[in-house]
């Protein structure tokens, strides 16, 4: 992009509510940022979604102003900055309907062939789940995979850390624009971060800092990775939120089981049981899920059936289906068992956490 098409590019975006789909349709309908500014109103009235008062507001020189200032402020601090049509932009978020038609970065990163993963949590995390999400980094080291999180407090710092550890790429999405690091004690981590990946963001050195900013944020979080690994999570919080949103993108979801009645393990509980997550017990399961290869001669253990396993007369019945029909959806084996839906699905997490049976991608269940 030449330095004065993102000038205009940066100008459109300036737009109060004018949004990224917006802007991404006029930029298609006009060939370029800077030919809009330069179009007949008439062609532009045609753009549904558009709207008289953003129609005016295109003719508004402060845009223009506001994006040479913000222009001269990624100059200075050597900010890089890729457009939704070019080589550079992350892959996997151009397959976002409502991706950032500009994405900003610090670093040295590159996503380039790579099998990218969010990591996402509770910033209270547990002593249990801080240890659980630095195993996992270092048990799927062996696919040399880049990790996204948020660098917040918590699992995202957590997981951020630990990939460093690992020599791991690693990137950061933020919730502000380059002025600024939050939350501040994290800044004495941004060298290492830039060393070993970097910061996304979409955000402007002007734009004023916001708790919807975190919002807004979680969708590059989701949008950049092919699975979104909940750690732990409250009943409510930021990590479900990316989660819905990672699914939204037809993306794989995780999600760490705990006790019943632990505040974080709720919100990972509920997205199992309800059939949102996968179960997350190992870098195995993600592997499995994922159908990830390594190309070195380190394998990651296969989940092994535990021996012994005590079952009650319908889970048995499950597991004879399973055992004798092979990979099964879970109507079908709720018809075939003459079951309720709802209590097979109960069931076979419940067979799932005894280690013999296994969910597959496409909803399908299988015996270990």
């Amino acid at each position: 992009m030449t330095p004065e098409n993102l000038l205009y590019t940066l100008a459109l975006l300036h737009i109060p509510q004018l949004g990224d789909t917006t802007a991404r349709k006029l930029i298609q309908r006009c060939g370029s940022a800077q030919n809009i500014f330069k179009e007949k109103i008439s062609t532009l009235e045609k753009v549904k979604g558009l709207g008289k008062t953003r129609l005016a507001e295109i003719q508004n020189a402060a845009h223009i102003k506001a994006a040479e200032k913000e222009l001269e402020f990624i100059a200075k601090n050597r900010i890089q900055v890729h457009d939704f049509s070019s080589h550079t932009y992350p892959e996997k978020l151009k397959h976002c309907a409502d991706a950032p038609v500009l994405l900003f970065s610090r670093g040295t990163i590159d996503l380039h062939r790579k099998k990218i993963i969010s990591v996402v949590g509770t910033r209270q995390v547990t002593p249990q789940g801080a240890e659980f999400c630095r195993k996992l980094v270092e048990e799927i080291a062996i696919f040399d995979p880049v990790i996204v999180s948020g660098y917040a407090y918590g699992v995202d710092i957590t997981a951020h850390r630990a990939a460093f550890q690992h020599r791991l790429q690693t990137v950061a999405c933020l919730a502000h624009g380059f002025n600024q690091i939050y939350p501040k004690v994290h800044q004495k981590y941004c060298r290492e971060m830039e060393e070993n990946g970097g910061f996304f963001t979409d955000f402007w050195s002007t734009d004023k800092f916001d708790r919807n900013n975190f919002l807004k944020r979680n969708r590059i979080i989701a949008g950049l990775s092919e699975a979104t690994l909940v750690i732990e999570s409250a009943e409510k919080g930021g990590a479900l939120v990316t989660a819905d949103i990672a699914a939204s993108y037809d993306r794989e979801v995780f999600a760490v089981p705990g006790r019943p009645g632990d505040t974080f393990s709720t919100g990972c509980n509920n997205l199992i049981k309800s059939q949102q997550a996968h179960v997350l017990t190992s870098a195995a399961d993600l592997a499995y899920i994922l159908n990830w290869k390594t190309t070195t001669s380190e394998e990651i253990k296969p989940v092994q059936k535990q021996l012994f396993v005590q079952l009650d007369s319908e889970e048995q019945l499950l597991y004879n289906f399973l055992e004798h029909a092979g990979k099964s959806e879970l109507d079908q084996i709720a018809l075939n068992c003459h079951l309720p839906t709802f209590k097979t699905a109960s069931m076979l997490l419940s067979l799932e956490l005894k280690g013999i049976v296994r969910p597959l991608p496409g909803k399908l269940f299988e015996v270990i």
